[in-house]
């Protein structure tokens, strides 16, 4: 909506409408979707796994939802001796092996159009990025996309500096009336604080902050979106959610496999940098935060960066990471009757790697809400099963009119937020059991978003990509949330660091002991252990 508009003063919480305009262009408006501009999309790293399994297939199923401009132009950069046919070939068998949306060949072939290949026999090949500027501008020319870019970096962080100076002194992002230039970065967001601050200088080279969209694909998710809605939309959960009433939190994301064809990147980064540096804390963020002004990128974002910068390692008021984190790495076993390697034994993998496979941590929130409430964080590979979610447990009654054999069935009310696999909501309390007698159990309560809405849920790509392209950020964790990030785990990592090996644990399990005996300090277990 142009700032220039004249807008009716709403006389209720409804948005008004806009007048003097057509209403159904108005952004409030929910009956028209929200379609990208005419724009390139420069894929660097388009040969890679990310891009064939994720990235290629949700552009297929934005330009099939009809939420991408015909216009829509996507440039890919490889080092494989390819033409434009080649890469056309590619991305449909990559669309029709993963897209969740029906093939339409209409569609495809109005995508297909603005395809075009760029061979780079390195990142540091000067003469490819003159051909790339020269692809981009006939793109410009040939397609209407209007000079609007954006780079799509699915590349090691280590190439970063080679990119980000060559795409500046090829004149790609300098800046033209009426049109933009975004950046779009794959996580790792470096290794540490340091490395951290230097990705974001580099990146500064050649797009402003604003423009600058860090994925993490868990917050497209739409069951973490649905946690602000949960709390903001509904009167009778936020009145509990404090420390007077909660005990704690427990924040998991368990993976029932190993790592893969991963080992190049995961014996260098470990599950601590891969996952709780990134999702967990957001997903922390998102659950502790207070209530944003509105659903806009800055006002999220204030709300995520308070509870990140009042986050503490300390328990009691003391800094023992030995007592307030454990980490761990599979052995050889068996999981589901299959026998399975060992980390160490993985392919790939450093005869003496320290990486860890598992990782948890206890925090506390140094402030008024959430004082006193511990968060345990964990993750890890080979678990008991694949699940992701966000349990907040509540404290018990504090006096119960009912015989000892009357609750032995009871444990905690508990809301857990069901991220993935099983979408949705469950809701854990006492009931009494059907009898003659006064015997109370525990019962669940379920919402499954598969079982209640008609509507499909986008990837989690597809909502980012989108999102990225319309320069919509509240999805988008800033460099000040990263930051704040590394700023909690760096002092973890170098602990372990210095601490030696990793504690073992049986394929199937929950991890090891180390990290029942972190809950178990404070009198409480993980849920599934």
């Amino acid at each position: 909506m142009d700032d220039s508009s004249t807008s009716s003063t709403p006389t209720s919480g409804s948005a008004a409408p806009v007048t003097g305009s057509n209403p159904l262009l108005d952004p409030r408006d929910l009956r028209m979707p929200r379609i990208a501009d005419p724009c390139v999309l420069v894929m660097f790293g388009i040969t890679g796994d990310l891009a064939r399994h994720k990235l290629l297939p949700a552009i297929y199923d934005l330009a099939n939802r009809g939420l991408l401009s015909p216009s829509f132009s996507l440039v890919g950069v490889g080092r494989r001796s390819w033409g434009d046919d080649d890469l056309r070939a590619y991305v449909e068998q990559a669309a029709r092996a993963g897209a969740r949306t029906p093939w339409h060949q209409a569609i495809w072939d109005q995508l297909a159009a603005g395809m075009r290949f760029v061979e780079f026999s390195s990142f540091e090949d000067d003469g490819a990025y003159s051909r790339l500027t020269a692809v981009v501008a006939d793109l410009d020319a040939t397609r209407g996309t209007s000079g609007n870019r954006a780079f799509y970096l699915s590349i090691p962080p280590g190439w970063f500096p080679a990119v980000t100076q060559r795409i500046a002194a090829s004149g790609l992002v300098d800046e033209l009336p009426g049109s933009w230039r975004r950046v779009v970065i794959e996580k790792p967001f470096g290794h540490d604080r340091a490395s951290a601050a230097e990705l974001d200088a580099l990146v500064g080279r050649i797009v402003r902050p604003d423009d600058v969209f860090r994925v993490d694909h868990y917050l497209g998710k739409e069951t973490v979106q649905n946690i602000l809605a949960l709390r903001f939309a509904n009167t009778m959960f936020e009145p509990l959610w404090n420390q007077r009433y909660v005990d704690h939190v427990q924040i998991t994301m368990a993976e029932d496999i190993g790592i893969g064809t991963r080992a190049g990147y995961y014996d260098t980064i470990g599950s601590a940098r891969d996952v709780i540096q990134n999702h967990l804390l957001q997903l922390l963020a998102l659950t502790a935060m207070e209530e944003p002004t509105a659903m806009t990128a800055p006002a999220v974002r204030a709300e995520k960066e308070k509870v990140l910068a009042s986050v503490r390692l300390e328990r009691h008021g003391e800094l023992d990471l030995d007592a307030t984190t454990a980490r761990g790495r599979y052995d050889r076993g068996f999981q589901g009757g299959v026998p399975v390697k060992g980390y160490r034994e993985e392919d790939g993998v450093a005869a003496d790697s320290r990486t860890e496979t598992f990782a948890a941590i206890r925090l506390e929130i140094a402030n008024r809400r959430w004082a006193g409430v511990p968060f345990y964080l964990r993750t890890g590979k080979r678990l008991a099963r694949r699940v992701t979610e966000v349990a907040v447990v509540f404290k018990r009654p504090p006096f119960l009119p009912f015989d000892g054999a009357a609750t032995a069935g009871v444990g905690a009310n508990t809301i857990v937020l069901r991220i993935q696999p099983d979408e949705g909501i469950t809701l854990r309390l006492a009931s009494k059991v059907p009898g003659s007698h006064m015997e109370l159990r525990d019962v669940s309560m379920d919402f499954g978003y598969g079982g209640t809405f008609n509507e499909e849920s986008p990837e989690a790509y597809e909502r980012l990509i989108l999102d990225a392209l319309l320069g919509d950020a509240p999805l988008f964790p800033h460099q000040r949330e990263v930051d704040l990030s590394w700023r909690i785990l760096d002092p973890v990592i170098e602990r372990w660091a210095a601490a030696g090996e990793p504690d073992g644990y049986r394929p199937g399990s929950w991890g090891p002991a180390s990290a029942h005996q972190l809950l178990a300090r404070d009198g409480r277990t993980w849920r599934r252990s």
